[in-house]
């Protein structure tokens, strides 16, 4: 397609809408950004001693690239950066300016219908249990090599939908008409189908 078409898909950590993003924009073609890894590149640029806004001023695209942007430390620091409202500023030009890429765009995260893109022709909002989320966080980490319990998962996915969804600055909630998909006890080809059928219905009206 030539015009612009975006569809913002947020959600809390693990619940599949990193997939669902993923497999969304490989299915038509639309570029995908995940926005939650701008945050997680700034939450590693802390770690390391950078304030955060000056981390988010300056982010490159090494930055982003990251091989270590994945771990739960990682994760922890860019929940905290994410609600310090300067640094939420000074990524919201890069997000919007993606969304309106010709072609198509898909973009993930936590406030992408609310704030960044409340314009986006699809909203969805995925989401699953804390102890679904936390389970599947818990296998993804230990098959990496991770030693951790499942109940220190739990506690640092508690913690984070806290921190997210009661922030001042854009917190974690699905947008007025946003289509919520609870994949709790979907498979990823169910989640997927789910998806793919309100973007179908939203595209044939549009």
């Amino acid at each position: 397609m030539s015009e612009s078409f975006t569809i913002a898909i947020d959600g809390p950590a693990a619940a599949g809408k990193g997939t669902i993003s993923k497999a969304v924009a490989a299915h038509y073609g639309f570029g995908h950004l995940d926005t939650g890894l701008l945050y997680r590149a700034v939450g590693a640029r802390m770690l390391e001693g950078v304030a955060p806004i000056e981390a988010a001023q300056n982010l490159t695209p090494d930055d982003l690239a990251r091989d270590d942007l994945r771990g739960p430390e990682v994760a922890q620091a860019a929940s905290k950066v994410a609600v310090v409202a300067e640094v939420r500023a000074a990524l919201v030009d890069f997000q919007r300016a993606f969304a309106r890429r010709v072609g198509g765009a898909v973009l993930d995260g936590r406030d992408i219908g609310t704030v960044i893109c409340p314009y986006a022709q699809v909203k969805l909002f995925v989401t699953a249990s804390a102890e679904v989320r936390a389970r599947r966080r818990f296998l993804e980490l230990t098959a990496a090599g991770k030693v951790i319990s499942l109940e220190e998962v739990l506690a640092d996915v508690k913690a984070r939908d806290d921190r997210d969804m009661n922030r001042a600055e854009a917190p974690l909630k699905p947008a007025e008409d946003a289509v919520l998909i609870d994949t709790s006890d979907l498979s990823i080809e169910d989640a997927l189908a789910a998806a793919l059928a309100v973007i179908e219905e939203r595209r044939s009206a549009s």
